[in-house]
């Protein structure tokens, strides 16, 4: 049967073709398959932090700031360790972003604090002199959008089967409730108390307190959790 395709040079480049894509196939699609899993420790986003996070797309946060820190020394040196595509599992859409006006910020979380946050997002340059970024004082008075935000977990959990309610570490406890309007909404105001216990702004305190939350609150939480 070689001795056949030995003879027919056409059909022999077929057949190699067809044996390397076979076993390429075999051996990239599982690698794929396993990369594309959550990485360990990735869990979905909280309502509130889906709030924040639909704040940060609204107000273009993704068009200065990129959330893709690439395999090179001279990235992890500034930002920390290099992306995971695991990491990206319940990100809908990506905000990878092709752009950095402003640092990349898939880390953001493991070195700033919401009080630094607080104080750059109402005067930017007065945390970093000779930046470009505007300030963003109407974070301070929007309310943030709860119900957008529940309607947004409800739905990557039953279309995306996104694990809400769920124990994904194995130690016995609910990892992100979601539960119904009501209980998620609870959560997201509790949530919230917690950000705006360090922060400073008496009256985004009030607001926490009346059971109002200012985008800027959602936007804290959003960025605290990216690490």
């Amino acid at each position: 049967m070689f001795h056949w395709f030995e003879q027919r040079p056409f059909f022999f480049a077929v057949l190699v073709f067809v044996f390397v894509a076979f076993a390429g196939i075999i051996e990239i699609i599982p690698d794929f398959a396993k990369q594309s899993r959550p990485t360990v420790g990735t869990k979905p986003y909280s309502v509130l932090e889906l709030a924040g996070r639909q704040v940060y797309i609204k107000d273009s946060c993704n068009a200065c700031h990129s959330q893709l820190i690439r395999p090179f020394k001279s990235e992890t040196d500034r930002y920390g360790m290099y992306s995971l595509s695991g990491e990206y599992a319940y990100d809908r859409p990506f905000l990878w972003g092709s752009k950095r006006t402003g640092p990349d910020l898939m880390r953001v979380g493991n070195y700033r604090t919401t009080d630094w946050h607080e104080n750059h997002m109402m005067d930017p340059a007065s945390v970093v002199p000779g930046t470009v970024m505007p300030a963003y004082p109407h974070h301070f008075e929007n309310i943030t959008d709860l119900d957008t935000a529940y309607a947004e977990a409800y739905t990557v959990k039953t279309v995306f089967a996104t694990p809400y309610d769920q124990d994904l570490d194995g130690d016995g406890k609910v990892d992100v409730e979601l539960g119904d309007h009501a209980t998620a909404i609870a959560k997201a105001k509790a949530d919230a108390q917690l950000i705006a216990a360090d922060m400073k702004n008496k009256a985004v305190k009030d607001a926490v307190a009346n059971g109002q939350i200012p985008e800027i609150v959602a936007l804290i939480a959003y960025l605290n959790s990216l690490k």
